[in-house]
């Protein structure tokens, strides 16, 4: 969280609203670090939070459980919080910096100590947030019929299809897959141009047919070796693809639904079947507040129901609104993120799920071994910036610290003095 985010009221004479009259109050400060001295060597706490690790235990912190069933989304918004709680504290510091009953020095006496202290420690500081999310195999995509005719064969649901092989029959002539990124929008002939016939180069290549050279270009050589290719699949030997002859689609295929029927007549806008890729992902709605957290490319960590934990990777990120009904409810916008399974040991750990419910883990900041205390520790100063109030026996001084990143419930302090085991004031 930006530090430049955070407006405190430093007038504002009220305390946080879980402090009672009877807590401590704060004198003028004349200097946030003069009355600091070296404090002697304290034993580490104990870890205050499972997502905290303290880098000095030799055993690591308890590890998130990634296959709970959440009836509700687990959001740890942490700059919210961490925003939220410095306004409190810095309006309640504000006002008790200014309160009598302590000397000139800002040294306190015995009786006007904190009512409670926390101990600075040296931790790891991850800034991470756990979502449910869906294994399958990701969006459907159409494949609506071109070719006129009679649909007489159609795979099962469920069933992979690799380069070269037929996706489904109209007239007993094969619809065959081939794998490329642009949609088959025309005739394919000599005289032609563009990626999609340089798409159809690429897979005579790859299925063993020569003769013309891989580019952009629809030659007579390209149409000498369309011409065997359509021998070996049955079909007229023209020399040209008559649209809809082939689907191109990215990679190998895996057949989601079957919406036509064998006998039923099939042509342009026809849907025959809705197919997906073959390797399994995880989709997953966010809030736009967590957008944050979806940057392409980025690690998770998936939480798969038997408790294991495979790692993932994002994929693609996507904004959707949902425009509402016009009336009873408002449009929404939401982050659609889909997560790929990295490697063969993740897919072959997920492969006997299929639509599971599953644990997606994001972590967008990362601080290790650095110096920590509670958020509600943080006050804000007259001069302006944060601070803390350091304890050394019967005394306090205030001392000015700079913030890093704020995770669940600590922040990240350095400052002058400030070592582990440091003891701070805190509320009640």
């Amino acid at each position: 969280m930006s530090e430049a985010a955070v407006v405190p009221d430093d007038t504002s004479p009220e305390r946080t609203p879980t402090e009672t009259p009877s807590d401590r109050s704060r004198p003028e400060v004349r200097s946030t670090q003069a009355h600091v001295e070296p404090l002697p060597e304290i034993a580490e706490p104990e870890s205050r939070s499972e997502t905290i690790e303290p880098e000095s235990r030799s055993s690591p912190s308890e590890p998130a459980e990634p296959n709970r069933r959440r009836r509700h989304k687990r959001r740890r918004r942490n700059a919210v919080i961490a925003v939220g709680v410095i306004a409190a504290v810095g309006g309640a510091a504000a006002a008790g910096l200014g309160l009598a009953g302590r000397d000139g020095s800002g040294a306190a006496s015995a009786t006007q100590l904190p009512p409670a202290t926390a101990d600075v420690t040296r931790q790891t500081l991850k800034d991470s947030q756990s979502e449910d999310g869906e294994l399958g195999y990701g969006t459907a995509t159409t494949a609506t019929g071109r070719v006129p005719g009679t649909v007489t064969e159609l795979p099962d649901a469920g069933e992979k299809i690799t380069r070269g092989r037929t996706l489904y029959e109209v007239d007993d002539k094969p619809v065959t897959l081939m794998y490329g990124g642009t949609p088959a929008y025309r005739d394919l002939k000599p005289g032609v141009e563009g990626a999609d016939v340089e798409a159809l180069e690429r897979n005579l290549d790859a299925l063993g047919y020569s003769g013309f050279t891989v580019d952009d270009e629809y030659t007579d050589a390209t149409a000498d070796a369309v011409k065997e290719w359509q021998e070996d699949r049955g079909l007229d030997e023209t020399g040209a693809v008559e649209l809809g002859r082939v689907v191109f689609a990215p990679a190998a295929v895996r057949v989601d639904a079957v919406e036509a029927e064998e006998g039923a007549a099939t042509g342009p806008g026809q849907k025959v079947l809705s197919y997906t890729g073959t390797a399994q992902v995880v989709t997953l709605e966010l809030d736009t507040a967590d957008r944050r957290l979806a940057e392409k490319g980025t690690k998770v960590a998936v939480g798969l129901p038997d408790g294991t934990s495979v790692e993932g990777r994002i994929k693609d990120v996507a904004t959707e609104i949902d425009p509402g009904d016009g009336g009873q409810q408002d449009p929404t916008t939401k982050v659609k993120v889909t997560v790929a399974l990295d490697g063969t040991k993740a897919q072959k750990a997920a492969a006997s799920y299929v639509l599971a419910a599953v644990d997606v883990v994001f972590t967008a900041g990362e601080r290790k071994n650095v110096l920590t205390v509670p958020v509600a520790a943080l006050m804000v100063l007259p001069e302006g910036g944060f601070g803390v109030e350091v304890v050394q026996g019967s005394t306090t001084a205030y001392v000015a610290v700079e913030t890093g990143l704020f995770a669940n419930g600590r922040v990240e302090i350095t400052g002058e003095g400030i070592a582990e085991g440091t003891k701070v004031g805190m509320p009640a």
